[in-house]
């Protein structure tokens, strides 16, 4: 190795998008953009007494999964000799992959966080559920503002640099067709754009900043613009939502609410519930993070009763909207850890949990909650495999048996991994 430079043969892929290699001193390395197999040249940009962080420089011996990438701001290596590749967006990572390869790495992922950070010897991981769409299927985009009033996204690697955008493959054909036209004046305290399809091609164009000053904008487009600062919405033009239908159903989803990005793949996500879950008509379910009520809505008619715990102000005022029509349906605002010791009475025999937590995972203190109502199945939706195997060996020290864990691709070219986990007591 010289000046921090070295050759390795890239042995796997990590979460986070990256390859996992050995230096000559045995330490791991993990590098973006690289697949398993490949003879490559890297810089080392970070190094730690256990392992260190590279930059690919040249691919000396391909991989045969390689493939071209769709994007022209996807990373590309030059030939060995020809110098370094350009900078490179990191919103994907696996482009270079085709998408059957796609949910062969992301299925063995999951399987080896379970197995590593859960401790499961031999975790019961079903195939990976496709998207039906692996391109422009995204019915939100999220940019952020360079310096010159640019629409860009973080560099790769380097969170805090962005790059301006010119294509983006993910977006649905609506955003696609407008996020081209916004332009912004240099210097604008704008920390982030966001553009969010609904139903008809009905488009939201929400700026975030960390002032109630109404930025400057000027736009022909006849949508709805909203700004967003602290937890303030305010309407400059149009409405405040979208809806956004799944499975024939509409959902209101408010500027400042969450709702899953790949609207296909939302309605797989309802269909395996609704067939895995042990659904009767005189048991209850408690639904933990309960967003906008997505599955809440397909899975009320089926239960005595639904009560529903949400933290986010918009997304609770969006699922009592949403979730109107039914009158046994229950919802509390607050957070799950705060809000279960109150319901000990009325949820002791509760059958059945399905929480939905962000990626960060289940917080100890309401996962012990959880623990303590004693439900026979928890149903786990994740979008965060390091989490959910967190969160795993600490069910299953608890008395519960893991059955079974569905992953769902549902974001194609990067590395986001849905997941649906059931647990039973023991």
């Amino acid at each position: 190795m010289t000046q921090n430079i070295a050759d390795i043969t890239l042995e796997k892929l990590t979460y986070g998008g990256d390859a996992l290699g050995r230096l000559d001193d045995g330490r791991a390395v993990f590098v973006p953009f690289g697949l398993p197999g490949e003879r490559v040249r890297v810089r080392l940009v970070d190094e730690k007494r256990g392992f260190a962080r590279a930059e690919l420089l040249e691919i000396l011996e391909a991989s045969p999964e390689r493939i071209k990438p769709r994007c022209k701001h996807f990373f590309s290596p030059r030939p060995l000799g020809e110098g370094t590749g350009v900078r490179s967006c990191g919103g994907c990572h696996y482009q270079h992959l085709s998408c059957e390869n796609q949910l062969k790495a992301k299925t063995e992922i999951l399987r080896d966080q379970l197995q590593r950070i859960g401790k499961l010897e031999n975790p019961p991981v079903k195939p990976m559920v496709a998207s039906p769409d692996e391109w422009n299927y995204s019915n939100q985009i999220q940019f952020h503002l360079t310096q010159d009033g640019k629409l860009g996204l973080p560099e790769a690697g380097f969170i805090s640099a962005l790059i301006p955008i010119t294509e983006c493959h993910l977006p649905e054909g609506a955003i696609n067709d407008l996020w081209h036209q916004l332009e912004f004046e240099p210097d604008q305290e704008i920390v982030g754009v966001s553009l969010r399809a609904g139903m008809d091609d009905d488009l939201m164009l929400v700026l975030e900043s960390e002032t109630p000053e109404t930025p400057d904008l000027e736009i022909e487009a006849g949508i709805s613009i909203t700004h967003i600062y602290d937890e303030n919405t305010i309407v400059i033009a149009g409405n405040d939502h979208v809806y956004i239908r799944i499975l024939e159903r509409s959902f209101k989803v408010s500027a400042a609410s969450f709702f899953h990005v790949n609207t296909k793949m939302a309605e797989k996500l309802v269909e395996y519930l609704l067939h895995h879950l042990p659904i009767s008509p005189t048991t209850n379910l408690l639904n933990i993070d309960c967003g906008v009520g997505l599955f809440s809505a397909f899975l009320a008619p089926k239960y005595k009763q639904i009560i529903g715990i949400e933290s986010s102000h918009s997304e609770f005022e969006d699922f009592a909207a949403n979730l109107d029509e039914f009158d046994n349906v229950e919802l509390y605002e607050g957070l799950a850890e705060e809000i279960l010791p109150a319901l000990a009475e009325q949820i002791k025999n509760l059958s059945c949990v399905l929480v939905e937590p962000p990626g960060t995972g289940i917080e100890k203190a309401a996962l012990d909650a959880i623990i303590n109502i004693k439900p026979q199945t928890i149903a786990y939706v994740s979008c965060d495999p390091s989490t959910l195997a967190r969160d795993a060996a600490r069910l299953i020290s608890a008395g519960y048996r893991l059955d079974e864990v569905t992953p769902f691709d549902i974001s194609p070219q990067t590395i986001h991994i849905g997941s649906v986990s059931i647990f039973t007591r023991a």
